[in-house]
């Protein structure tokens, strides 16, 4: 009898129905009334019975002796977690690396709060279709919140994609917590030099329990993104729009988050995405041709100084700051200007002492779109007398990390500066529209 994850009180209850994971039960508590599909436990607790309803949300509901349950169908017991494992005996076509975030969340009934899920197999019960894509292996890297992503466990993500790719996968899915993915794309970017396959970065903006959830079609088509695109760099794999239409691979270098809770969230900045993706189709649409195609070998560079400042420039900001970022050993400062790349004038002296210091200050954007230009104002022409180097287009996290990975390769500065305004990976796009939402977003 399968009746994973139950025991005590459920258990004994369940056992007594013949029921199974998969039945549709009945749950009668006072004067209300729950019927759902049966779900595996997840809860610490012996006296809660987890069910999905007809809308798709699941639920835990504790039991009692005035607890009424009844069996009404029996059912497929697919839902179970050990039913279907994620790794497979033969040799894999896709390694799916787990670091964590709501791609990978459960929720605990008892609470009502969301967990990071402990293996890769509660991912893949949710999408059992990915074993019709490709063949799966898995490993669990971490299981934390990308709030508390730092820049050492990039390293060990490049390392373990490295170790997957060389094991004959021919891409690796990194599911990831979608508030930091940006900066851990750029990182494996920046780290990963030479690629065999496509490293896809994926996350959800909903937990999988809900039926609005994206992860199923993001962590689908992530998997056919690995597999199947030509290309092989690092990108970021979420919903192109608030349907379940497609998704958009976005270059990791040019991406940004851009809405707090959208399922598209995700948008390339001053660049177009690499491809669409059609899960339904089993479909890999590219968008563009100057894309890095697939190396006969891998090369791994994982080193990051984070000695570095992002510093965000606001009306009143007082010059010190940069003094005392100086005096704290920091060996680079990336600034969010405003508009075309400016400060307060005030700045001057402080930043102008700092980079005889020897200390690296970079200016991108908060505008985002568009690039720097510090040469329209007498301002920007001040700052870059100062020392200030303009980084033409690039996103301020992407600077950050660029300039981590640098000043971990790079002892004397001018090598800094000229790696900084160097376009590496595709960080710096030479060439800008002025639309923001080009023709590939309404096709």
């Amino acid at each position: 009898m399968n009746l994973e994850g139950y025991r005590g009180k459920a258990l004994e209850l369940l056992t007594k129905l013949n029921a199974e994971i998969g039945d549709t039960i009945r749950i009668k508590k006072g004067d209300v009334l729950f019927e759902g599909i049966l779900m595996p436990s997840y809860s610490k607790y012996d006296d809660i019975l987890v069910i999905k309803l007809d809308n798709g949300y699941n639920i835990g509901i504790s039991i009692d002796v005035n607890t009424q349950v009844q069996l009404i169908n029996k059912g497929s017991k697919s839902v179970s977690r050990s039913s279907e494992s994620a790794t497979t005996s033969e040799k894999s076509e896709v390694k799916i690396i787990s670091t964590g975030g709501t791609i990978v969340s459960k929720v605990e009934y008892e609470t009502g709060a969301v967990r990071p899920a402990l293996t890769t197999e509660e991912i893949l019960e949710f999408v059992p279709e990915a074993k019709k894509i490709a063949k799966i292996s898995s490993e669990v890297l971490f299981s934390i919140l990308s709030e508390n992503m730092k820049p050492e466990y990039w390293i060990s993500i490049a390392n373990a994609v490295n170790s997957a790719l060389k094991e004959g996968n021919l891409g690796v899915v990194v599911a990831h917590g979608t508030d930091t993915m940006a900066y851990t794309a750029s990182a494996l970017a920046f780290s990963l030099k030479k690629l065999s396959g496509p490293v896809v970065l994926v996350g959800s903006q909903r937990s999988s329990d809900r039926p609005s959830s994206d992860s199923h079609i993001n962590l689908l088509s992530a998997i056919l993104v690995a597999k199947k695109a030509p290309f092989a760099e690092v990108v970021v794999n979420m919903h192109g729009e608030s349907s379940d239409t497609y998704t958009l691979v976005h270059r990791g270098v040019k991406v940004r988050k851009m809405h707090t809770s959208r399922r598209d969230a995700f948008q390339s900045i001053n660049d177009i995405p690499l491809a669409k993706v059609y899960v339904e189709k089993e479909e890999v649409k590219l968008l563009r041709k100057d894309y890095i195609r697939r190396q006969d070998e891998n090369i791994v560079d994982p080193k990051f100084d984070d000695r570095v400042f992002l510093l965000k420039y606001f009306p009143g900001l007082k010059p010190d700051i940069i003094d005392l970022l100086v005096s704290m050993n920091y060996r680079g400062i990336i600034i969010e200007g405003t508009g075309l790349g400016h400060v307060s004038t005030n700045f001057v002296e402080n930043i102008k002492k700092a980079t005889k210091d020897g200390v690296f200050v970079g200016m991108t954007s908060q505008c985002l779109f568009g690039r720097v230009n510090m040469n329209v104002y007498t301002t920007g022409r001040l700052l870059q007398d100062a020392g200030v180097v303009p980084l033409e287009d690039m996103l301020p996290e992407t600077a950050t990390v660029k300039l981590m990975w640098v000043l971990a390769h790079a002892d004397d500065i001018e090598t800094v500066k000229r790696l900084m305004v160097t376009n590496l990976v595709g960080e710096i796009n030479p060439r800008h529209s002025i639309e923001y939402f080009p023709r590939w977003y309404f096709e």
